[in-house]
């Protein structure tokens, strides 16, 4: 009889070929973990080449779940079990997994010949290098071959099916249920039953041979988290993202229109999208980055919410567009999913590196707002705050995600239709001025006095006729101008839009008030960050936290909040962005920079001991 073990949390890691469904045995595990109430955390991984030849490093691709009996804030630094499909998934994660961890290893690929590919001179199961770990070496292509030997399916179509017997497997050590995979895999080869039964097989085989053999004399149990009371679902920052847009649609009254061409790791939203018609979504997959954000801004010229979604690459293409709805003052949202870089780079691998390029990268002075979810859930708050700004103040907003953040999953508290916010806009409809010879007129760049915004008159509204383009506009007409005064107050005018932005206040988490280092963050490395001083103050070290979700205008206090520290660090995926903006910015802060571009994100560790050697040295 097994013996069964109480965790209060765990990391596992599968891996093997990007042909082995690895991101699906993933997908599968996480959705079972948030039903059964786990908080919990994730990490694809990725192969940067579309397709690298089957049983190379390169060609490794991976899923990493953390979940836990309380609130976790990361996917964990290192997994304590490695699911490895072939040598080369072994010697790409060995070196990550805690030691004395977990290894299910699938034998049957570690022949002569993959085992060269990768560079072992010998069998890692046999020359006792393996010995610091608890490894279970399971034949798992024969076992599902043997599982479905009365299926009519090929033999190759059988051997497919082994990530499912793995899932099975690791399902019944951790004690996750799996009908409503099951339940999903009868719906995804709907059109192909026995494939659907076979994988269900195979799953079950897996299952099964976990509760029979003598090898796996432990199972595990992870109780649910005690989270607040409401309605859960698990959901990827891409899917969040799409959703706080389609949202943005009903708070604001508008119809959403997204101009987009597919690029990694920003794909999903455009797929997602697509689905929510009913809402008054439009989806258009356009030619190129260019087409696609010059319809983003024909559709928010007409009268809709415009947004355009891209990666790095992508956002510089758009920039030429971008500077010219900074000049027609219409709102505009821009997500990025920033990628590592430069050029095309490790297109599946998660950066920081675009910030800069927010904040500056467009032609002539042509601010704009930048905004960053700090997770995924957050993606679905941050891009109704983004259609607040946009359709507030008629400005382009750029939002700053990343890969880290698009594809990791969270479980996320639906809200109630009723806690979305009011965001309805009012279109111009009738005169607002008055001219010389006391007739009615409209002029298209009156601006209100609280948040310069002009009007937003859309075309064909009667009487509302008025000029757009590209060219200097005289204030308040909207003429064509060249007049160099009149161009002066112009770029001060639109930057003085920008500046004066209403976002709200920095928060400090300073339990004690009295520590003399803040941890400061942006974006993604919140749940890094957050784990880091967890720790720290666990050993009884004192440091303060905040995190920027605000970069562009930044929250008023924030020079209030850095001064009462003595240093700022800030950790960041580039090479000090944010550390030069602050030093600018804020020249009397002493600002140290942490930085690292490795395509992956902090572990809390490393962050953790980088932290320690700062207080450490004063």
């Amino acid at each position: 009889m097994n013996t069964v073990r109480q965790l209060d949390r765990v990391v596992i890691r599968f891996a093997g070929d990007s042909g082995d469904g690895m991101q699906l045995t993933g997908d599968r595990f996480t959705a079972e973990t948030a039903k059964l109430g786990n908080d919990l955390s994730t990490l694809p991984n990725y192969p940067a080449e579309i397709r690298a030849p089957a049983g190379t490093l390169p060609g490794v691709s991976s899923f990493q779940i953390h979940f836990a009996d309380s609130d976790i804030l990361t996917p964990g630094d290192h997994p304590e079990v490695l699911i490895a499909m072939n040598p080369a998934a072994l010697k790409a994660n060995l070196r990550d997994l805690k030691p004395g961890g977990t290894i299910v290893v699938n034998t049957d690929e570690f022949t002569k010949r993959n085992l060269t590919k990768v560079g072992y001179g010998d069998n890692p199961l046999e020359d006792g290098s393996l010995e610091d770990y608890q490894v279970h070496a399971v034949a798992l292509a024969s076992l599902t071959i043997e599982a479905l030997k009365d299926f009519d399916v090929s033999k190759k179509d059988a051997e497919r099916s082994k990530n499912m017997f793995a899932l099975g497997l690791v399902s019944w050590m951790y004690s996750r249920p799996t009908e409503a995979t099951e339940e999903f895999l009868r719906g995804k080869f709907k059109a192909k039953p026995v494939i659907a039964e076979a994988n269900i097989a195979a799953l079950k085989a897996g299952w099964n041979y976990g509760d029979t053999t003598e090898a796996f004399a432990v199972r595990f149990e992870i109780p649910p988290a005690k989270l607040k009371a409401g309605t859960y679902r698990n959901i990827t920052g891409n899917v969040a993202l799409a959703w706080g847009i389609t949202a943005s649609g009903v708070a604001t009254g508008l119809p959403v229109f997204l101009g987009a061409y597919p690029i990694t790791p920003a794909s999903d939203i455009l797929h997602e999208l697509s689905k929510h018609k009913r809402f008054g979504v439009t989806t258009v997959q356009a030619e190129d980055e260019i087409a696609a954000v010059g319809a983003a801004l024909g559709a928010s010229w007409g009268g809709a919410l415009g947004v355009t979604t891209s990666s790095g690459p992508g956002i510089a293409l758009k920039s030429e567009t971008i500077s010219l709805a900074v000049s027609l003052e219409l709102p505009l949202v821009v997500v990025d999913v920033q990628r590592a870089g430069p050029s095309t780079g490790l297109p599946t691998k998660t950066e920081q590196a675009d910030l800069v390029m927010a904040m500056f990268g467009r032609h002539g002075e042509a601010p704009i707002a930048v905004i960053a979810p700090q997770s995924p859930s957050d993606c679905f708050d941050i891009m109704l705050e983004a259609a607040r700004i946009a359709t507030t103040y008629r400005t382009p907003v750029m939002v700053l995600s990343d890969g880290y953040i698009a594809n990791g999953a969270e479980p996320w508290q639906l809200p109630a239709m009723s806690d979305l916010p009011d965001l309805t806009v009012k279109f111009a409809t009738e005169m607002n001025a008055v001219d010389a010879k006391g007739e009615e007129i409209f002029l298209p760049f009156q601006r209100d006095p609280e948040t310069l915004a002009r009007p937003w008159a859309v075309p064909g509204t009667p009487g509302l006729q008025h000029r757009i383009g590209g060219i200097e506009k005289a204030d308040g007409t909207g003429d064509i101008s060249y007049d160099p005064v009149n161009h002066d107050h112009m770029v001060r005018t639109r930057a003085a839009k920008i500046a004066g932005i209403e976002v709200p206040d920095l928060d400090v988490d300073d339990p004690t008030g009295d520590a003399n280092v803040l941890v400061l963050g942006w974006g993604s490395t919140w749940g890094p960050i957050g784990a880091a001083v967890r720790g720290l103050r666990e050993k009884g070290v004192t440091i303060a936290r905040s995190h920027l979700r605000y970069l562009n205008p930044m929250p008023h206090n924030t020079a209030r909040v850095l001064a009462r520290y003595d240093k700022v660090v800030v950790p960041e995926m580039n090479l000090g962005q944010l550390t030069m903006l602050l030093r600018n910015n804020f020249p009397g802060t002493e600002v140290v920079g942490y930085n690292k571009v490795r395509g992956l994100p902090f572990t809390s560790n490393e962050l953790q001991d980088a932290l320690e050697e700062v207080i450490k040295n004063g």
